[in-house]
């Protein structure tokens, strides 16, 4: 196998792995107990602080390879990338329900692919045709059962819409900033700039600790910190932290480096389907045959798009491969 090849494999390896664990992300109201939304992402995310810190003296001996200004560019699309998209998925999924904030998520994949292949033409675009719609009928299919839900009123739904909206925006932007200026970096130093991002999420969360204490969002004033009350949701935090934010991101800076943005922005669809996958395992029931088929057209919208880029005449132009991490 060719080093071009190798790469492609690890890169697609790694951006299954970060789809899954950012899936985790769906599963928090199941998860929080007698507790709010609000508790389990500050606990949350000051665990994924205190994990950045960790990362951050375990890489020291990389962290000359960033400059001082992309060390601040780092911890705040963490802020940005990691607290500022999950805030506003919270916010979208509490405002207008369970439906609106995925299926408008759901579109990222689809808009990142357009992007990355408008900036850097990987593909042709006659041959994104077959995957795209895929994606796009899979997604559609995937939520329209839902759709039949009682109508919210107007102002909520809309604060809903422009949530979800932030979300979409988020995450958009996080994905060309980051590949833009990780590319730019030494291999080496991918675990450094990814502890850096955790670091900047913390402190976000930190900043944002005294507001939502100030206003009564959260519950563990009233319930208790101690070990005996709070422990389910001590233990959710860490392990969604570790695999959606730590993992995810190192895993998804690393496919980052390895895939071209018109692959890996659809590659990002794996984790709709996940977090459908574990979505219907917490509540114990099997998909709907809407909802199989949905699955079922997305993941064959993601094989035709590795097929695409695999047998491809630009596979010469992807990333080499990357050593030393």
């Amino acid at each position: 196998m060719n080093p071009a090849a190798v790469s492609l494999f690890l890169g697609l390896l790694f951006a299954v792995v970060a789809t899954l664990g950012w899936a985790l992300n769906f599963i928090t109201p199941y998860v929080t107990g007698p507790y709010s939304l609000y508790d389990l992402m500050m606990v949350r995310f000051l665990f994924v602080g205190v994990l950045g810190v960790g990362g951050i003296i375990l890489c020291r001996a990389r962290l000359p390879l960033i400059s001082p200004g992309q060390r601040l560019l780092a911890a705040g699309l963490g802020a940005l990338g990691c607290l500022g998209y999950g805030v506003c998925i919270a916010a979208g999924v509490h405002l207008a329900g369970p439906v609106l904030t995925p299926a408008m998520v759901g579109m990222v994949p689809l808009l990142l692919a357009l992007l990355g292949n408008a900036r850097h033409k990987s593909v042709e675009w006659r041959r994104l045709i077959a995957p795209l719609a895929c994606l796009l009928v899979g997604l559609l299919l995937s939520n329209v059962g839902s759709f039949h839900q009682s109508t919210l009123d107007a102002g909520t739904w809309l604060a809903g819409l422009l949530c979800s909206l932030g979300a979409v925006g988020i995450w958009l932007l996080f994905s060309v900033l980051n590949q833009q200026h990780l590319v730019r970096l030494p291999a080496q130093a991918t675990g450094a700039w990814t502890a850096l991002m955790l670091v900047g999420a913390g402190v976000a969360a930190l900043c944002l600790l005294p507001p939502l204490l100030a206003l009564g969002l959260l519950r563990l004033p009233v319930l208790g910190v101690g070990f005996e009350q709070a422990a389910p949701l001590f233990a959710w935090s860490l392990v969604i932290a570790l695999m959606s934010t730590v993992v995810g991101a190192w895993a998804w800076n690393a496919a980052t480096r390895r895939l071209p943005m018109v692959l890996s922005g659809q590659l990002i669809a794996l984790e709709s389907v996940f977090a459908s996958l574990l979505g219907l395992a917490f509540e114990g029931r099997g998909p709907t045959p809407m909802e199989a088929a949905g699955l079922t057209t997305v993941l064959i919208g993601v094989i035709l798009a590795v097929r695409i880029v695999l047998t491809g005449r630009h596979c010469a132009d992807l990333p080499v491969p990357i050593t030393g991490q």
